[in-house]
């Protein structure tokens, strides 16, 4: 039988709102709440711009919620843990996110996500609504081969796409050039997670799976989808040996290449940890003559407590590079 764990929660069915009211009073400067589950920009963009949607399951805190904001993006539709929002909520936030430009609905890659969002975009077809489009965002290279990308599942390197894609919306730019950029930093990034431990999910306290002691797996989803298999726990510097080298092959990642890093906590691992971790990331670029722009390690798209992380590289140009340094003013992501 499963073990349970107990968390510091009130009644299960109020937890997702419960949340966004915390996150919102704590960040009221940046967001605010509205309707049901939608999170705004508490002061929105210039009448004009291109909008920035994006859904997805509770569960991932800070993400998305910690990406909406000035050179962000500007509504996150929040659905129950783990599950995406529906096609109402998520025409809700298109309308939410409407200020004249066009709307780009941001789509992690996970089947109910996508499915919804079509719908959602039919929604908005009926109703008369145009000038909308969205655009399907991957990263994970345990989830599908190369060269079936699109079959990919979206997971902690959305980050980059997120920033720079917040930052490039801020200028008076098309859809239809906001969805080619979108899509250009997403070809670029590849990610690749591990896990040491499960977590329990706040409605039931179950543990979504188990893990025996000393075991690893790599490859798994936000989820707890399935990776490539259990294996012995290895140490810091053999995990990392284990998970660069298809990182880097999958692009290909090459000598001469400028990246960002991202070395995301899934929700579990100490900084001590990840700083170790990120120490031989940083040894194995250079020795590979890529050269590392900027690096950010931490909790940013979480699996509620799981112990274990995910390691993302964005490859960049001069114009990624300059929307990257772009001011950028979300609860959770700070650019002077």
């Amino acid at each position: 039988m499963s073990a349970r764990k107990h968390k510091l929660i009130n009644e299960p069915d109020r937890i997702v709102g419960e949340m966004l009211d915390g996150f919102c009073a704590a960040y009221s400067d940046i967001v605010r709440r509205e309707g049901g589950r939608l999170v705004v920009r508490a002061q929105p963009k210039a009448p004009g711009k291109v909008g920035l949607v994006m859904g997805g399951g509770s569960g991932h805190e800070p993400a998305m919620l910690g990406w909406i904001g000035q050179g962000l993006l500007d509504v996150n539709i929040v659905g129950e843990v783990f599950t995406a929002p529906g096609p109402g909520p998520i025409l809700d936030g298109i309308r939410a996110a409407d200020r004249g430009g066009g709307v780009l609905l941001c789509v992690s890659h996970h089947e109910g996500d996508r499915l919804n969002a079509e719908l959602a975009l039919e929604f908005c077809e009926i109703e008369g609504i145009e000038n909308v489009d969205m655009v399907l965002l991957y990263d994970d290279i345990s989830s599908a081969p190369k060269g079936r990308e699109s079959e990919r599942r979206g997971t902690a390197g959305l980050f980059f796409v997120w920033k720079m894609l917040g930052a490039f919306c801020e200028g008076d730019v098309t859809l239809a050039a906001a969805k080619a950029l979108a899509e250009k930093v997403r070809d670029n990034t590849r990610s690749l997670a591990m896990s040491l431990s499960s977590c329990a999910s706040p409605v039931t306290g179950e543990v979504m799976f188990e893990m025996a002691p000393g075991e690893m797996e790599i490859g798994m989803g936000l989820h707890g989808e399935i990776g490539s298999g259990r294996r012995k726990a290895l140490s810091a510097d053999e995990t990392i040996d284990l998970m660069l080298p298809p990182i880097l092959d999958d692009l290909p990642f090459q000598a001469g290449d400028e990246v960002l890093v991202l070395l995301n906590n899934s929700g579990g691992m100490t900084l001590m940890e990840l700083f170790i971790l990120y120490r031989r990331v940083a040894i194995q670029l250079s020795e590979a003559g890529i050269r590392v722009c900027k690096s950010w390690i931490g909790p940013y798209a979480t699996t509620l407590e799981s112990a274990g992380f995910a390691l993302s590289l964005c490859r960049v140009d001069d114009q990624l590079k300059a929307l990257w340094d772009a001011p950028a003013n979300g609860a959770y992501m700070k650019q002077p």
